[in-house]
């Protein structure tokens, strides 16, 4: 089986304004404002999330995800215009490392759940005698 995306790197070079790649990148395009919106929203997050002392240590993440969705809206734009497969490859890039950074967050968030619950299961269980004593 082959792969019909692996010479998008080179179909720049074939014609200024590629029919096929903006026709591949026109779903993307069409939410453009969205992912504009959303990187607006992370950015003003990120910067309230540095006001506190502890927020400061993840409000860079939450900016560098807002520029990301900002850079790929205005790459996947670019590819929308121009055709450019250079373009599209970036957008698409931009896209991949948000998901990565989102998906690593939502595991450490788990994770962070898991650890709180065990914690204060410990504590309760340390406070009260022999494991209950609610209802007697």
């Amino acid at each position: 089986m082959s792969d019909s995306f692996s010479s998008l790197g080179q179909a720049s070079t074939a014609s200024p304004a590629s029919p096929a790649i903006q026709d591949l990148s026109q779903p993307l395009a069409s939410g453009k404002g969205w992912m504009k919106f959303v990187g607006v929203l992370f950015i003003i997050q990120g910067a309230l999330t540095a006001l506190s002392i502890v927020g400061i240590i993840i409000a860079w993440l939450l900016i560098w995800i807002g520029v990301l969705l900002m850079q790929s809206a205005n790459a996947i734009e670019r590819a929308q215009v121009s055709g450019d497969a250079a373009a599209l490859k970036e957008a698409l890039a931009r896209l991949r490392t948000y998901f990565v950074i989102q998906a690593v967050m939502f595991i450490v968030s788990i994770a962070a759940i898991v650890v709180y619950i065990a914690v204060a299961g410990a504590m309760l269980g340390a406070i009260l005698p022999h494991g209950g004593g609610w209802g007697r």
